[in-house]
């Protein structure tokens, strides 16, 4: 795609933007009671500003014009916070922190598919060279400790020259033998073919007869192949068989990604370009044009006391540098416009000084005792009667997206850009900019030389000495507000004599700065719940899918961590807590997290910081080791593993040597010294949550997600996706539909683990002879126990426990009793009829 597409791209996307805004700003002068109307007005907004994010995304990727590169990543930024704010407002609705949209999709036409949240790219362009040079740090330090795992020389078993020589020899006797077998067969072939010659030459020849079985034989089979062709096709086209070569890549995906790095190399060049001449224009402006910007304020502010020394008869008073200077005077003012307000000031004065003397005179009596009750239970009604009705909590993205639209209007929507062709930067936009910027510089300078000129002048015409009193009184206030600052930084900085990087290198060393595992959230396969809506409607709160969790992750987890300006505004997510059966991807998550976002990977889990830093003191260090390198090298994924054990009822007696509990009184105080500056998150996963406090556990994490066991969809994209990506190939003698079946209750990890045991490199090799069947697959996983439904229960039974699950409850029983109570009504109205 040129340039011009990703251009008129953008254009379109605006103007989705831009009529979105104008019915968010009309729906929120219009107060609603009814919840279902709230919720699909909320779901049509985020699933609309989602498809704005996919485009805009899109076009930020590939346009190659630096300045509206900036002003596209500003709009994607609110554009993200908002998403992230309607999600906050949809959970707060519907006491649930998942949704199911299948009705809305219906009305606007979309797939499921197009619900996925992308992922910014830009989130790891940007920072690749920082991430390159981190990670390389991070080999060198495990590679030096002997710590790196990946780089593990594993070791070979030996066995006697007797044996060795055992093993060649069969492997040479087998190969003659297969020689010879090959070599008897071709005798034999010649053997059977001279003997039918010879039968042949004793029949009368007849060449009609012979060309027609010819014929016969070869159209049967040219039409038998036909046949097979078109029903593989037909198949594919129905979606009930994969394409062939799937697993090949087209030449149009290769040719796109060559463009793709082109277009990158462009990008970097015209940034790096449009970066110098920001710095070159700004020269050229001080030369060219300072001296006359210099000659144009002095004339305008000498003009401007003399007409204050003429209107009022003294000279004005000159703003300090704290309240701005001269250009609180001359904000976008004439120096006409100035003596108008000052005329307009004093006008104003005495009207309010006429004011307070009549009030003196004409004292009100005061209003009784009855009158401010009746009063305040009035307030109080109103109260309740807005508290019943709902509203939308206020944006902080709004105003900025808004802002920026209006900047798209003025700047780029009807700019004709027929001379910029190779789409670098403008010139004139740069200098409009710079201008500001050095009139800003100048004006210091020049306000510094006219308050001594207003000096002379007040000496030279009316003898006055202006009095430093208003000074001192300012150094005093700034003396106070020192002395405060002092109080509280008492924050004492336990390594404040070391450097980020030898506290880098400790962590590392101890284990508790870990290397994550390059797993892209992509790699979670999973499909969409379609029977969400229909099981709500019949009051059965369904399992999440996998495709929903994996949604979750990308809007509290990666979204705020990639983006400092979304992390800063958004409803803010310190923590959240992943739980689930063993082999439902937990861990996979996290260490996904941190490769979409190039973040740190700090494990705190009780198992890796046994024998670590002990007593209170240690304890101390270890987490202010963990905070200052998390901080300084944001953003950063703090991580603990099996954190139940942290939040044990009853700490077994096995595991009391570890104590597994250290970090529980410490965790909430870690929580409160986070701030929406700090792009850090803790993670925590487990597999048994029922083993912990259930109060304390809530109160840490902020955002419980219930991992499932994959479901039949899931489990019908996980077999084929696995099985491919192992080089396995589908063929009709494999019945996906019937293995997806039969490993209910199986989990990713144990498909992944059977398909990697089977799909070996001999067996790989085989399958053009002999076809993979699904018995192969159901046999290894024999050995294997699946999650009951018992034990997802027992999940289900503890997510209600929790306040989010109680109040998800609450909600689904007072609107049970309601309708209940409708229901009684309409039959009690029947039964009179009758």
């Amino acid at each position: 795609m040129s340039n011009l597409t990703y251009n008129k791209m953008w254009h379109q996307t605006q103007e989705a933007l831009n009529s979105l805004l104008d019915k968010e700003s009309q729906k929120k002068t219009e107060p609603q009671r009814n919840k279902v109307i709230v919720f699909q007005m909320l779901a049509t907004f985020y699933i609309k500003y989602v498809q704005i994010f996919r485009n805009m995304e899109n076009v930020y990727d590939q346009i190659v014009h630096p300045q509206k590169r900036m002003l596209i990543r500003k709009i994607l930024s609110g554009v993200m916070g908002r998403i992230l704010e309607l999600k906050n407002e949809m959970v707060e609705l519907e006491m649930t922190e998942f949704h199911y949209f299948d009705d809305i999709l219906q009305d606007l036409k979309l797939a499921p598919q197009q619900l996925d949240v992308p992922i910014p790219r830009f989130f790891l362009k940007e920072r690749l060279e920082a991430i390159k040079g981190r990670e390389k740090i991070l080999a060198q330090i495990l590679n030096e400790y002997g710590l790196n795992l990946s780089g593990m020389n594993y070791a070979v078993k030996s066995i006697a020259l007797e044996e060795a020589v055992k093993l060649i020899q069969i492997a040479e006797r087998a190969r003659q033998g297969r020689l010879r077998a090959l070599f008897m067969k071709q005798i034999f072939l010649q053997e059977c073919r001279a003997k039918e010659m010879k039968l042949l030459s004793q029949k009368p020849s007849d060449t009609g007869i012979a060309a027609l079985q010819i014929q016969k034989v070869w159209r049967s089979f040219h039409q038998n192949k036909k046949t097979v062709k078109e029903r593989e096709e037909e198949m594919v086209f129905l979606g009930m068989k994969p394409p062939p070569r799937s697993n090949e890549v087209s030449t149009a995906i290769i040719q796109s990604e060559h463009l793709r790095r082109l277009r990158n190399e462009v990008q970097l060049k015209h940034e790096k370009r449009y970066k110098e001449a920001l710095v070159n224009i700004k020269e050229d402006l001080k030369v060219m044009e300072g001296p006359d910007i210099k000659d144009h304020l002095q004339d305008q502010i000498r003009r401007w006391f003399i007409e204050c020394r003429n209107l009022t008869g003294a000279f004005p008073v000159y703003p300090n540098e704290e309240e701005g200077g001269s250009a609180i005077v001359f904000s976008d003012k004439t120096p006409e416009q100035v003596i108008e307000d000052i005329l307009a000031k004093q006008e104003e004065e005495e009207k309010l000084k006429k004011k307070k003397k009549k009030e003196e005179k004409e004292s009100k009596p005061k209003e009784g005792k009855k009158e401010k009750e009746k009063k305040g239970n009035l307030k109080e009604k109103l109260v309740k009667e807005e508290d019943e009705e709902w509203k939308m909590s206020p944006s902080l993205f709004l105003q900025l997206m808004e802002e920026e639209n209006c900047l798209y209007r003025d700047m780029w929507m009807n700019k004709d850009e027929s001379w910029n062709f190779p789409q670098d930067y403008d010139p004139e936009l740069i200098k409009e900019k710079k201008r500001k910027e050095l009139e800003m510089e100048i004006r210091v300078q020049v306000d510094e030389l006219m308050r001594q000129e207003l000096k002379n002048l007040k000496l030279v015409v009316n003898r006055q000495i202006e009095l430093p009193s208003q000074e001192k009184k300012g150094k005093k206030q700034t003396k106070g507000k020192k002395g405060r600052r002092g109080k509280r930084g008492k924050d004492k900085d336990l390594t404040a004599n070391r450097t980020i990087e030898s506290l880098y290198k400790e962590l590392v060393e101890e284990g508790l700065l870990i290397q994550a595992l390059k797993v892209n959230l992509s790699d979670y396969i999973g499909e969409y719940s379609y029977l969400g809506t229909t099981l709500r409607q019949v009051a059965i709160e369904p399992m999440p899918s996998l495709l929903d969790v994996k949604q979750l992750i990308t809007l509290y987890g990666i979204l705020p961590l990639g983006s400092a300006e979304v992390h800063e505004k958004a409803p803010l997510v310190k923590s959240l807590l992943l739980a689930g059966p063993s082999g439902v991807g937990k861990k996979m998550l996290v260490h996904a997290i941190c490769t979409e976002t190039g973040a740190n990977l700090f494990n705190l889990s009780a198992s890796n910081i046994a024998g670590k830093y002990p007593g209170k003191n240690g304890m101390q260090m270890m987490l202010h080791l963990v905070f200052k390198v998390a901080r300084q090298l944001q953003p950063s994924v703090v991580w603990i593993q099996d954190t139940e054990k942290t939040f044990y009822k009853k700490v077994p007696h096995a595991e009391k040597r570890n104590e597994p509990k250290r970090l529980k009184k410490h965790l909430p105080k870690f929580l409160k010294l986070l701030k929406p500056d700090d792009r850090i998150l803790i993670v925590g996963t487990t597999q048994r949550p029922f083993d912990a406090e259930l109060q304390s556990f809530c109160r840490v994490y902020q955002k419980i997600i219930l991992v499932p066991r994959p479901d039949y969809g899931s489990r019908y994209v996980l077999w084929k996706q696995i099985i491919l990506r192992n080089g396995g190939v589908l063929t009709n003698a494999l019945n996906i539909s019937c293995l997806s079946k039969v490993t209910d209750g199986f989990t990713q990890g144990q498909i992944v683990k059977v398909v990697k045991e089977v799909l070996t490199d001999h067996r790989v090799r085989r399958q053009p002879n002999k076809p993979l069947t699904a018995v192969e697959f159901i046999a290894m996983m024999t050995s294997m126990n699946p999650v009951y439904k018992e034990e997802e229960e027992s999940f289900k039974n503890w997510y209600a426990k929790t306040p989010l699950g109680k109040k998800r409850i609450l909600s689904l029983t007072v609107g049970g009793g309601k309708e209940k109570e409708e229901k009684g009504k309409k039959k009690g109205k029947i039964a009179k009829k009758k």
